[in-house]
């Protein structure tokens, strides 16, 4: 008995590593030897013969075999395995057909009728009556998860092991009723804790998108403030960009009559040089007309600085724009923003207002700026035709 499961044990092993995918991480080998474990521990504890004992130990080696070969109906392929190696081995057609028989009923919710049956059955399913049940339990999700066959979610899984607890599964021997059910009422235990944390946590999360949906359709105000602040950013940063441009146009004229005023005009007293004089006059005229225009689209236009309350009853002025109450005292102006916060209307119309002002604003500074471009450019360019023909007809 002893040296043919010692053969069975290594067969196994081999057949496993040689053949089994190794998408099977949990219908594997550490399976099997679980499932040899807990039916010589059954064995142990029950009153059955040294046949019945052998051939359960060796069905419980071979009863997975079968997975190297098909998943569907694995326990037919299991029994032509079980049967075509232990012919080899020589055992007789009564323990071929005990083993054949004690795979069979390895087949899921197969009624055992015999203790022998009832010893394989058990042993098969220990896992559900063992501290290690929620590892393994995991493992056969994703095996079922990997190979395509079903893709269960966490709290899918945990309504799914507890239809088995409840109606698919029972221990039938009289040990594992006694020594495995408390184990396997700890782990329904678990079960129901981590069905009620997975419905808990779909109902906060339900609840969540319903008042998440319901401030978005109830409560636009957050569009409308991304609205204003995108909107003012944009404006702001435009009016920097026309800042730097005109900024830029300042300083390369500023050098232009820099260079013109310490190189050239000293010399065009020469004779010499007087052809340069209608050049140069252009360029520095054409680069002062250049700077004139620049610091015209940067100059800050402040206004009075002053308001009043009439002002604001009737949403004349606009008190976001520092040149309307630079000359308040502080008093007046929170006042003012006071009575602009108790009108959420006022406050989105004051905030227009604001947005319309930067606009104004920014129509000025882009229409000087590419007038100041255009004049730069062609006073640039009739510099040069004048000093080509002043050097050409010399």
């Amino acid at each position: 008995m002893s040296n043919l499961i010692e053969k069975t044990n290594k067969f196994v092993l081999d057949l496993f590593t040689e053949k089994l995918p190794n998408t099977f991480i949990y219908h594997n080998y550490n399976h099997t030897q679980r499932v040899v474990k807990s039916t010589k521990e059954l064995i142990e504890n029950s009153e059955i013969n040294v046949k019945e004992a052998e051939a359960l130990v060796l069905a419980a080696w071979l009863h997975d075999t079968g997975y190297t070969v098909s998943v569907k109906g694995h326990e037919e392929e299991s029994k032509k395995i079980a049967e075509e190696f232990l012919k080899k081995e020589g055992a007789d057609q009564e323990l071929i057909d005990m083993v054949k028989q004690y795979i069979e009923i390895t087949k899921f919710l197969t009624i055992p009728e015999t203790l022998p049956e009832k010893i394989i059955k058990d042993a098969d399913s220990s896992h559900i009556g063992k501290d290690y049940f929620e590892e393994t339990t995991e493992f056969l999700r994703q095996e079922l998860k990997i190979q395509n066959l079903k893709n269960y979610s966490p709290s899918e899984w945990i309504e799914e092991n507890i239809k088995l607890f409840t109606e698919l599964h029972r221990f039938y021997t009289p040990y594992a009723a006694e020594k495995w059910r408390p184990v396997k009422d700890k782990n329904m235990l678990t079960l129901l804790e981590a069905q009620k944390k997975s419905k808990e946590k779909f109902e906060k999360e339900k609840t969540k998108a319903k008042l998440k949906a319901k401030y978005k359709n109830d409560n636009p105000e957050r569009g409308i403030q991304t609205l204003y602040r995108t909107a003012l950013r944009n404006h702001i940063k435009l009016s920097d960009i026309a800042d730097t441009k005109a900024n830029i146009l300042l300083s390369v004229n500023a050098i232009i009559i820099s260079l013109a005023l310490a190189n050239i005009i000293p010399k065009l007293d020469a004779a010499s040089n007087r052809h340069l004089m209608m050049p140069t006059l252009v360029l520095v005229c054409f680069s002062v007309a250049s700077i004139i225009l620049s610091i015209m689209s940067t100059r800050p236009n402040v206004t009075s600085g002053e308001f009043t309350k009439e002002q604001i009853k009737k949403r004349e002025v606009n008190i976001l724009f520092f040149g309307n109450f630079h000359k308040m005292k502080f008093d007046q102006y929170n006042w003012g923003i006071q009575e602009i916060l108790k009108d959420k209307d006022y406050v989105y119309e004051a905030l227009t207002k604001d947005l319309w002002l930067l606009g104004i604003v920014l129509n000025r500074k882009y229409k000087l700026l590419r007038w100041t471009y255009t004049i730069f450019m062609t006073g640039i360019i009739i510099s040069v035709v004048f000093f080509v023909i002043a050097f050409w007809t010399m």
